[in-house]
């Protein structure tokens, strides 16, 4: 059996790297079993984990990157014409956007939106033009005239889409592409897992899961968690436990 850990407001918070606690506990897993899957890209996913962790198999923005022993495995892109339309609708409505390649950037949003203090932490990337990106793989709308109205365009488009309506944040990512169509790439069948999330980019890897942790409380992904942990009453040890209960109880396949 094998674990399937989202990082932001699930095993990392504040977007502070792991804490030692966390760590340790993760480490009395089987490195072949572990998972990360985040919504940032690999760039951003590895200053939050320790070195010895970016070897693992990582799965960045949303499912449309796969990193394993430290290679890019697998990348999905948006197609011209997408991009295309995507950047006729970037100008109607005057957004400003982070956009991701496999590896650089493009930020256009306000210098102090907490997005940035997540962005490339490492400095491991570029920040480019849009012209100079050979490729887009997630672009998180950020600011907008209108949130109904964009929302309402990208989801006519042929992609995925996912909005955060607390921030007012839109992100998008190519067809089809989500945690679980990342986790199939690598083999995994349904119910070979258990999965650990905490916001509506984990549903599709929680329908699938032979057991589903939400950690903390989201409207949308909770009709499909088994379980749920208050990090906010109960803080990292309650997380903790979890995992080595759960550990504890599974017999590896």
């Amino acid at each position: 059996m094998k674990f399937v850990f989202d990082l932001d407001g699930t095993i990392c918070f504040n977007g502070k790297p792991l804490s030692n606690t966390i760590v340790q506990c993760l480490k009395q897993l089987n490195k072949n079993d572990v998972i990360f899957a985040s919504a940032r890209p690999i760039r951003d996913m590895l200053p939050v984990l320790p070195k010895d962790f970016h070897s693992y198999t990582l799965i960045g923005g949303n499912g449309a990157l796969i990193y394993q022993d430290n290679k890019l495995l697998h990348a999905q892109t948006f197609t011209n014409q997408q991009l295309h339309v995507i950047l006729k609708l970037i100008e109607e409505q005057e957004a400003t956007f982070l956009m991701d390649s496999d590896w650089d950037y493009v930020y256009t949003g306000p210098k102090d939106h907490p997005i940035v203090h997540n962005l490339d932490q490492g400095k491991l990337a570029q920040h480019v033009a849009v012209d100079q990106l050979s490729s887009v793989v997630k672009i998180l709308f950020i600011t907008m005239k209108d949130y109904e109205i964009l929302f309402t365009q990208l989801q006519h488009l042929d992609i995925t889409v996912h909005e955060h309506r607390n921030e007012q944040l839109i992100d998008v990512s190519p067809r089809n592409i989500d945690k679980w169509s990342a986790l199939q790439v690598l083999g995994i069948k349904p119910n070979s897992y258990i999965a650990f999330g905490n916001d509506a980019n984990d549903i599709s890897m929680f329908q699938h899961a032979a057991q589903a942790i939400m950690i903390d409380d989201h409207d949308q992904l909770s009709r499909f968690a088994d379980e749920h942990v208050s990090y906010q009453e109960d803080g990292e040890k309650a997380i903790v436990e979890k995992i080595q209960s759960i550990y504890s109880e599974t017999v590896y396949i």
